[in-house]
């Protein structure tokens, strides 16, 4: 049973029983007070490690957020770019979370912290202040009473008046203190059970809208993550090829290291120990140094470099070459020696002393000697033992092989990610380029399996002595692939597909096609465009060199191909409009490297991605050879098309004339027709790829008489020199001539004429 009811009747009676009930409701309003007490501490408590959470939360997030992952090469695929940006997604969803914590925070102080404290003080508080009062009152009341009952029944009648009136006043008031403090002890009692439940209510609507806040933030999140899942999935992918291909090249390196030793025309490299003479009686010494020879310049930079001394580069020499002769050990009783005659300083030898014999072979070769090297013109390695052309009898084998894996397996589970055994490859490849057996249906035939057709074929690819898309193509068709919209991506391949040659084209267009009715079964064969592109990226185009900047290109490669199929039907129904190709030209605009520029150039302007969609950014080293059949399966779609430029730079500008360096006129780009913006002036006398092939008294003609009425700014450029005019995007030039210094026109803005980099405006 409950407390009982305290009746106001015995207030007046104020029995043992009474007493016992109001003791009884006071050590429940004190056991009340003690668990708001320590309710409240701990709220307190709960208060600060929430905020210590949501400290180390948003330090959390603000490291995630600070960090940048770098990537290898020039560019980054679409899915890297996701990735990348992954890390601020992941800081701004906890810092959003944190700021509902803290809101949350708030509003438990408001709702649960203060409405305790406040009952505890005002009415527990007020409880014990009317307790005192009525011990007061009774023990005042009691006394009296005492003394009344102890005065003598001798005193005279109005002494005895006067107590009994004083008791009856004091009785009076201890009813009434009574009658107060039994109310109030009720009406605490009842008031406890909503003032102290109702901010709890309120404290879990609190927690509960925070957690409903997590959930509305974990349903916004859910698509992100679905969405960074493909682009994990793929990069996984894309990682797996470009891993087995690093793998072989460095296997091959292992094998035969001389023959990847990094050369060049230009100047060669590598170590080389110094003999520093002393004055006597201190003889000689060797320093390692790390030397380049520049062939043209004949010169010999040598540079202190230890790696046992923390790695600290020391003062660079140079010399300049007259010959080297090898140094015999009757001579000097050290291997690998040769010395050098240095050109100014007459009569002075310097003696070197190379690494092993090979090394020595090399620089004796480098440096002008007779020795010859067996290992300086390498080229990528391709299959061998494999006759493969592109002619009659390889299209006929892959059509018929096309047919074949039509209608036998293409819903087969990992077609053309599952390899065949390769002798049973080699010998099907060989019956069919054979003209002797080439007539075997593949289709009709049950004594071959799928997985060997399909790796027959991608084998034929593999072993032509020049992929689909030719060495020539292959870095214009990596460019658009590392820069622009997806529109523009599509254009720049339709325009460049339109560039092979037509039993190239036709090839292509029968594998993609093909590839593109692969990846409609893909719910059966798990093949995904994005699967596919894995496989055949390295298949159908690759470069020339065995580098690992050329690996690392890979996944363009395999973004190109995706492309190809996403694409099919518009890229090889049609040959590309002019206006087409006048578009793109126009769009991405020619950048320095498409000039004969020095080296030393340097760019100034800054790209504005809200004038222009699309720039050419400079072709990164070509890319690796095949992928390894057997890279993973991949995501459900591929993401090729949907990211915008990722360098983020203009164009850049010719070096100035002032600084005296040769160029040539403008070359293409090699974007479709690009002969950059002067293909649409309306000028009879417009430049046209064969003008600007033409000598220098054709050149000579066009500078003189080309003029073009108007033109503008497609980027914002920064003057190096007087001669040149400062502009924004968007600025209109007038009276534009060509000028005399190759790269650049000439024009007036806002009443000052000066030179304008051509590549950064448009003719209107």
């Amino acid at each position: 049973m409950g407390l009982h009811p305290l009746e106001f009747s015995e207030c007046y009676l104020d029995s043992p029983a009474f007493r016992e009930k109001i003791k009884a409701h006071e050590a429940e309003l004190d056991k009340t007070g003690r668990f708001i007490k320590e309710l409240y501490k701990d709220g307190k408590n709960l208060i600060n490690a929430t905020k210590q959470l949501s400290l180390a939360q948003r330090k959390f997030a603000q490291c995630l957020g600070e960090f940048k992952f770098e990537y290898i090469g020039d560019a980054k695929t679409d899915d890297e770019k996701c990735i990348d940006e992954s890390l601020q997604e992941f800081s701004s969803f906890l810092r959003n979370l944190e700021d509902q914590r803290e809101l949350m925070m708030r509003n438990i102080t408001e709702t649960l912290m203060k409405p305790l404290e406040k009952f505890r003080k005002e009415q527990l508080g007020s409880a014990k202040a009317e307790r005192k009062r009525y011990e007061k009152e009774t023990e005042k009341y009691y006394s009296s009473l005492e003394k009344l009952l102890n005065m003598s029944a001798k005193k005279k009648e109005p002494q005895l008046q006067e107590a009994d009136v004083s008791v009856d006043v004091v009785r009076q008031h201890f009813q009434e203190s009574s009658l107060e403090y039994v109310c109030k002890l009720q009406e605490i009692q009842e008031r406890k059970k909503f003032e102290c439940v109702e901010p709890m209510l309120a404290f879990f609507q609190t927690a509960f809208t925070f957690y409903h806040q997590g959930y509305e933030l974990a349903i916004d999140f859910d698509h992100y993550k679905k969405a960074l899942q493909i682009n994990i999935q793929n990069t996984r992918n894309r990682f797996e090829g470009t891993r087995s291909e690093v793998n072989e090249l460095m296997k091959r390196i292992k094998d035969s290291p001389l023959e990847y030793r990094q050369t060049s025309p230009i100047s060669c490299e590598g170590y080389l120990y110094i003999q520093e003479k002393r004055p006597p009686p201190f003889g000689s010494s060797w320093v390692k140094r790390y030397c380049t020879f520049v062939k043209e310049q004949k010169i010999l930079h040598m540079v202190t470099f230890d790696q046992r001394s923390g790695g600290k580069l020391g003062e660079t020499d140079s010399v300049t070459l007259k010959s080297c002769i090898r140094k015999t050990t009757d001579t000097l009783d050290r291997r690998f020696c040769f010395d050098i005659e240095i050109t100014d300083r007459p009569g002075t030898l310097l003696t070197v002393q190379a690494l092993s014999e090979d090394d020595y072979r090399f620089w004796i070769h480098a440096m002008g000697g007779k020795e010859q090297m067996q290992y300086l013109n390498r080229t990528h390695s391709r299959e061998r033992g494999i006759d493969a052309q592109l002619d009659d009898l390889g299209i006929s084998f892959v059509k018929n092989a096309i047919n074949a894996i039509e209608s036998r397996g293409i819903s087969d589970q990992g077609l053309y990610r599952v390899g065949g055994v390769s002798s049973k490859v080699q010998k099907l490849l060989s019956l069919m380029i054979d003209d002797k057996s080439c007539d075997i249906d593949l289709a009709a035939s049950e004594d071959w399996d799928i997985k060997t057709i399909t790796s027959a074929l991608k084998l034929y690819l593999r072993s032509l002595p020049e992929p689909l898309m030719t060495y020539e193509l292959y870095k214009e068709f990596i460019v658009p692939a590392k820069c622009g919209s997806p529109e523009s991506r599509v254009q720049a391949i339709h325009c460049l597909v339109h560039k092979l040659p037509e039993k190239n084209r036709l090839v292509l267009s029968l594998v993609t096609q093909h590839l593109a009715n692969v990846a409609e079964n893909s719910k059966q064969n798990l093949m995904t465009v994005a699967n596919l592109g894995v496989v055949f990226g390295p298949t159908l185009m690759r470069p020339q060199e065995d580098t690992v900047a050329a690996i690392m290109d890979l996944k363009f490669q395999n973004i190109v191909v995706e492309i190809l199929i996403e694409q099919h039907e518009k890229i090889f129904g049609d040959a590309p409009s002019i206006s087409t190709n006048l578009a793109t030209t126009t769009l991405i605009a020619p950048t320095r490297q498409s000039k004969k520029v020095s080296r030393q150039s340097r760019p100034l302007a800054v790209y504005n991605p809200q004038e222009l969609d699309i720039q050419t950014v400079s072709p990164s080293s070509e890319s690796a050879a095949q992928v390894n059949d057997e890279t993973s399966a991949g995501s459900n779609e591929s993401v090729s098309s949907q990211s915008s430029n990722a360098s983020g730079t203009p164009p850049e500008k010719s070096k100035h004339p002032h600084n005296n360096i040769n160029m040539s006129l403008p070359e293409s780009t090699g974007i479709c027709t690009a002969t950059a913006s002067w293909m649409n002036s309306p000028s009879p006398a417009s430049l046209t790829p064969m003008q600007l092939g033409s000598g220098e008294t054709e050149k000579s003609k066009l500078e003189e008489s080309v003029t073009v009425v108007k033109a503008k700014a497609v980027y914002p450029c920064e003057a190096e020199h007087d001669s040149e005019l400062s502009f924004q995007v968007g600025a209109i030039f007038h009276d534009v001539t060509l000028s005399r210094e190759p790269g650049w026109l000439e024009g007036v803005l806002e009443g000052k004429r000066g030179l304008i980099p051509e590549n950064y405006v448009e003719i209107l």
